[in-house]
């Protein structure tokens, strides 16, 4: 009975242990970013955001919906002040490490015109395309689309861009070294500045499709 109670004693020790290892690891990686700004999106600021289809569709397979993707950051570089460190556009979301430059038009703005604009872009072009997946696609942002009141017919991206701001250079070293490492991780490429659609070839001194600020 004692052996048991000391068993008992010595997994409960070793269970508190472990809880508060990992409650200390969260605080390390989160220190960064105040609980209150973690996903707020404040103006002056670098952040790193993430933007995701609804539905977690891979809807970024083909390069005609990429290409939307790329041609309207690069407008949104030349007209809007949007600047750019790090990006990665995966199957169905988008890593983005950015700024706004100019305060006429701030980083709320350039997202919320960015995702109204590509998400009726790609619908169209889902729509022209010769898509074996048409139907269910349109079908997936129909579906998204009729509990979004600000939506007319579809729905492209999830609400929110899961903005982080970057205040220290770890934190900045940390989200760019994962954002370049997405393609590698999903097994698309062996190593990062293979994949095109990602700065990380700006950063291999390789041409990028989109120009980046590298610090």
């Amino acid at each position: 009975m004692v052996c048991s109670i000391q068993n008992i004693t010595l997994i409960i020790k070793r269970f508190l242990k472990f809880i508060q290892k990992v409650l200390f690891q969260f605080l390390i990686d989160n220190q960064e970013q105040p609980m209150s700004l973690k996903n707020g999106i404040y103006e002056g600021y670098t952040y790193f955001m993430t933007m995701t289809v609804v539905d977690w569709v891979d809807v970024f397979t083909r390069p005609v919906y990429k290409d939307i993707i790329v041609n309207a950051l690069q407008y949104c570089q030349q007209a809007k002040g949007l600047e750019i460190y790090g990006w990665v556009l995966m199957t169905n979301h988008l890593h983005l490490m950015a700024s706004a430059k100019n305060r006429e038009i701030t980083m709320s703005d350039i997202l919320r015109d960015f995702k109204k604009y590509t998400s009726k872009r790609i619908v169209e072009a889902v729509q022209a395309e010769r898509e074996s997946r048409r139907n269910w696609l349109l079908y997936r942002f129909e579906y998204a689309g009729k509990y979004a009141p600000k939506n007319k017919i579809y729905k492209f991206w999830q609400d929110g861009n899961e903005a982080k701001e970057i205040r220290t250079p770890e934190f900045y070293q940390q989200k760019l070294t994962y954002l370049h490492d997405n393609p590698v991780r999903a097994g698309i490429v062996e190593y990062p500045d293979e994949y095109l659609y990602s700065s990380a070839r700006n950063y291999a001194r390789k041409p990028g499709l989109i120009d980046v600020i590298i610090d």
